[in-house]
């Protein structure tokens, strides 16, 4: 039950975009058409569950082994870019369309701190593999979630007239920090 719970609480009520407001570069900027932030949640939540677990292995069969732990940054990144590339170069295969949707912010997926963060998340809370496997995909399908979300709002703002001070990263940030209310009304539900 404790692995469905941690699988919950980053889809939901720790949200990564939402708790704790990482990645919010492609999230503000990406969401403004729901089919292209669809895909760019799939993207994320495949490099992040595949690098977490990456680098989990990384880190507990090789680093901490070798006392090389100081060198996680460094490792984590490079493993982050490789798959990032890696995902880039099957997309634009496979998904041009997708792929031109995209523009820089694909590869910026490797600079996305949500990803990084989950790394070092999964080497700070201690968890174990299948852990790490679970904590990374639910925590990339509430980044994806969240977007989607976002990306609708955001369709609908054409019909309103937000202050023209706050402009449209403004209007996103408030309605962000709305949505965050929401999800973390869900803290205690243990079914």
């Amino acid at each position: 039950m404790s692995l469905f719970l941690l699988l919950f609480a980053s889809v939901i009520t720790s949200n990564i975009a939402l708790s704790y407001f990482l990645g919010m570069c492609p999230f503000v900027t990406i969401s403004k058409k729901i089919d292209v932030a669809a895909g760019m949640g799939i993207a994320v939540t495949m490099v992040m569950t595949l690098t977490a677990s990456a680098n989990w292995l990384i880190q507990n069969l090789l680093l901490v082994p070798l006392g090389l732990e100081f060198l996680q940054f460094l490792v984590f990144i490079v493993t982050i870019a490789t798959i990032v590339q890696i995902l880039e170069i099957v997309i634009d295969r496979y998904f041009p369309v997708m792929y031109l949707s995209f523009g820089i912010f694909l590869p910026l997926i490797t600079v996305n701190c949500a990803i990084l963060g989950i790394s070092l998340f999964m080497v700070l809370r201690s968890y174990g593999f299948i852990e790490t496997v679970l904590y990374s995909f639910g925590s990339g399908v509430g980044w994806l979630l969240a977007i989607v979300t976002m990306g609708g709002l955001r369709r609908n703002l054409v019909f309103s007239k937000p202050l023209a001070n706050f402009g449209d990263p403004g209007i996103t940030a408030i309605i962000a920090g709305i949505m965050a209310l929401g999800f973390i009304g869900f803290t205690g539900v243990s079914g």
